[in-house]
Formats: structure tokens, C-alpha cells, sequence
């Protein structure tokens, strides 16, 4: 288990371009099984989950090829669909969140599918019926086998076919998998209530590149008319938002001048201007935003003076990844904020590491918190952390970033899940992190 030593206090300075987006690139990388084509993937970030994913998938038995750039070709010539069986897939597949968008893809091309109980972050319940549900009413069966804790989908001698269907929840994954199922589907199928992150206008563009007929990208109404088969394709991943917010928190939490370059600002939605109503100093220049955080911030209430509240939302609302960020800069923060997990019922739960530091947080149930701000920055102490899941353990770097003295961040294998040699990147910027292997 790593372990970041953090000496907090430093401010950052200098320029820094997000990675590529890691939920698009499980979908995208996912959608590569559709096609026995060469399809090639820019902006791929060098992360564990992306790693493993691409590993899992040559054992499969797609071809893979690391090119300049963080650029890959996949080619799903040869899928080798025993190995679905075996011990040493469903052990990797458990490790794996992003080994669920596996069964869409490998349905409606090879009409079969196994899917072990995936594993990932520990932030409550992720239920998988939006996913079934909607493979369900393609034509697909399913069904689990304690013995192996797996999910065995299937589909009829005729493969899928087409029809409308209005989802129970827009889940994003959700509507990845049902989407990749559609395109090789007989007939015309209709996803209402699709989720519509920027991640699934891009996987829609990727498939219509490789001969999908996709419509209404960006919307919540998606209608797919199937295809026999699907060619090649190039396509690029946009900049991480989820990245682009953990570098404006670390700039405003340390007082810091930093450019981020090349955020795709037009796939940012609303965390802009959230991060504005924190009283997080922002500026747009082009595909760029520069903090220039010289004072502390002050949290703007709403018009009628009650307390202001950040809630996750579907696109183009906040994401709930973005939450433990808000609330860890909302700690030295002028003012109060309530936050609002509604999605995740353990996403908060580490905010007794908070307290620790000297953090002034109520929790008021596993969906809520009230945080106090202390009004001044390096309010926070040094204290000896775990991190739990991804954003957690960003958030937990954050805080150390900001905080007086010297701090420890322990599991740290969980950051390195989702952000790109984080501490390297951040050194460069100024800050002082070192890293023991352990």
C-alpha cells in the first residue's frame, strides 16, 4: 500500500493540462469489442483503471498497441469467449467498475456475456438494473449463478432487436451499455431519459464514425437504427472535468496563480460557475482558466440569503464525483454551504478525516453535510489519512496541499486509480509530495 508524504503550505504556480477523461475512455475503450476493425483512441490517461481494462481485454484476445502520445489501437478480431469462463476473468473483471460496459458490446456482436459482481469504489450502492432492464428489453436474458457470483446474459437466435424504451434512472454507464447493444440491433431503438454527459455525446460520435446511425446527441432522447457490423475509426478523448475541478480546488485551497490549458471548456457544464458561487476566482481565456486566488473565498448565498447548497445532478448538472472537492475547499471558505450527495450513501463518510484537521463539518446524514468555513486559508492541520476511494483520496490531497504541516496519505493506490501521476505533476507546480512504495 502507497503512501504520499505531503508538507502543506506551498503555493502552486505554473501551467498544467488535464489528462484524458477516464469514464469516457472505459466506455470508448469498451466499444472497441463492436468492431473486428482497427480502432485508434488519443488522450488515453495513464491511469490503473485504464491499465487494467486494456489488460483485460488483450487477455480476451483484442490486439493492442501502444502508440506515441498516449494513443492506442484496438482490434477485436479474435475474441476468445471461453476465457469469459474462467477463474482468472472474473477475478479481474470483480477489480474492475469499468468491466460492466464489457456485456453491451459483447452481446449484440457475439451473443453472449458473463459479468462477475464488479467491484471499484466503496461509496454505497450501485445497482445494475437500468443496465439488465434495458438489455432485457432488447431481447436478452440474464441470469446469476452463486457459484461463480456471475451474471450469464444472453441473447435469442435472432440477436437483439430494437424498440423504445424509457429508462428508470439516467445512468451513465447504464445508457453506455444499452447504446453499444443498440447499434448492432435489428430495427430502431429509442433510449428515453438517456443520461447525456459529454462521455456519451462522445461515445455516440465514436460509433457514428464507425457506422452507427445515432441521432439526437446531447439530449436525453437518443434514437439508434441498427447496423449489420461496424468499421474502424480514430477518435479523441476530451480533457477529465473531473481533473479540470480537482486543480481548481487545489488552487484556490492553497492561494495559487495556476493555468489550466486545454480544459474543454464548452464540456465543462455548470462547475464553472459552481465553483464561482464558492467564491473560487476564475477566469476563461479560450480553451483555458486561470485561479488567481490572492484572498480567501467567500461562499455567495442565494438571493433570499439562506445557506447556499451544491447538489449532484444529471448532465448538465454538478457530478458527484466533483462533491468531495467542493466540500473540502468549502472548509476555509467565508460562509457556509450545505452538500448534497444524493447518488452515493457513503461518498461522505470520510469526512471525519476532516474533522481531524480541524475542519468545522456537520454531518447531518450519509447524503448531507453542513460546513462551516473558517474564513482563512492554512486553517486546517496535518494528520495521518487513509484514502478510501478515488475522489475521497483527492479530496484528502487537497486538503494536505492546504493544510499546516505535514501530513500522510495512506492507500494511495486508490488516487492512482483515477489521476495521472499526480504527485510528479503537481511537484513540477511547486507543491511537496513525495511518494513511498510500499
Amino acid at each position: 500500500m502507497s503512501t504520499f508524504i505531503v508538507e502543506g503550505g506551498h503555493k502552486l504556480k505554473g501551467r498544467i493540462s488535464p489528462q484524458g477523461a477516464k469514464n469516457e475512455a472505459l466506455e470508448v475503450i469498451c466499444a472497441t469489442l463492436l468492431t473486428s476493425e482497427k480502432v485508434i483512441i488519443s488522450n488515453v490517461p495513464d491511469i490503473a483503471d485504464i491499465r487494467n481494462l486494456i489488460a483485460l481485454l488483450k487477455e480476451m484476445g483484442v490486439e493492442v498497441e501502444g502508440m506515441a502520445d498516449n494513443t492506442f489501437s484496438f482490434r477485436a478480431r479474435h475474441i476468445d469467449l471461453d476465457y469469459l469462463s474462467s477463474e482468472t476473468y472474473r477475478k479481474k473483471a470483480q477489480s474492475l467498475r469499468g468491466s460492466v460496459m464489457v456485456i453491451g458490446p459483447l452481446l449484440t456482436r457475439f451473443g453472449k456475456a458473463v459479468l462477475p459482481k464488479p467491484g471499484g469504489d466503496k461509496i454505497g450502492r450501485r445497482r445494475l438494473d437500468t443496465h439488465f432492464l434495458g438489455l432485457c428489453k432488447l431481447g436478452a436474458t440474464f441470469d446469476y449463478n452463486p457459484e461463480d457470483c456471475c451474471y450469464h446474459i444472453s441473447t435469442p437466435a435472432e440477436g437483439l432487436r430494437g424498440c423504445y424504451m424509457l429508462l428508470d434512472e439516467a445512468s451513465i454507464t447504464g445508457t453506455a451499455n444499452i447504446i453499444m447493444a443498440s447499434v448492432l440491433a435489428k430495427g430502431e431503438t429509442v433510449i428515453y431519459n438517456a443520461a447525456c454527459e459529454p462521455y456519451i455525446q462522445q461515445l455516440c460520435r465514436m460509433l457514428n464514425k464507425m457506422g452507427a446511425h445515432i441521432e439526437g446527441i446531447g439530449s436525453n432522447l437518443l434514437s439508434i437504427k441498427g447496423v449489420k457490423s461496424l468499421g474502424g475509426a480514430s477518435h479523441r478523448m476530451l480533457p477529465d472535468m473531473i481533473e479540470v475541478g480537482s486543480f481548481i480546488g487545489m488552487a484556490a485551497m492553497t492561494g495559487s496563480d495556476i493555468l489550466l490549458e486545454n480544459v474543454g471548456i464548452n464540456d465543462l457544464g455548470i462547475m464553472p460557475s459552481a465553483f464561482e458561487r464558492l467564491g473560487v476566482k476564475l477566469e476563461t481565456i479560450g480553451d483555458d482558466i486561470r485561479i488567481n486566488q490572492k484572498d480567501i473565498y467567500e461562499i455567495d448565498p442565494f438571493i433570499d440569503g439562506s445557506i447556499m447548497t451544491f447538489a449532484d445532478a444529471p448532465w448538465p448538472g454538478l457530478s458527484p464525483d466533483l462533491l468531495s472537492i467542493f466540500l473540502t475547499v468549502a472548509t476555509q471558505a467565508k460562509g457556509s454551504v450545505l452538500i448534497h450527495q444524493k447518488m452515493f450513501e457513503s461518498r461522505l463518510f470520510f469526512v471525519d478525516k476532516l474533522i481531524d484537521m480541524g475542519a468545522r463539518i456537520i454531518l447531518c446524514d450519509p447524503h448531507r453535510a453542513v460546513v462551516i468555513g473558517s474564513g482563512k486559508f492554512r486553517s486546517l492541520h496535518s494528520s495521518n489519512l487513509v484514502s478510501p476511494d478515488i475522489r475521497a483520496g483527492i479530496a484528502m490531497l487537497i486538503a494536505a496541499l492546504g493544510a499546516r504541516g505535514t501530513s500522510r496519505i495512506q492507500n494511495i493506490n486508490q488516487i492512482d486509480r483515477g489521476y495521472e501521476r499526480i504527485d510528479e505533476r503537481l511537484n513540477r507546480l511547486g507543491a511537496k509530495i513525495i511518494r513511498i512504495d510500499e
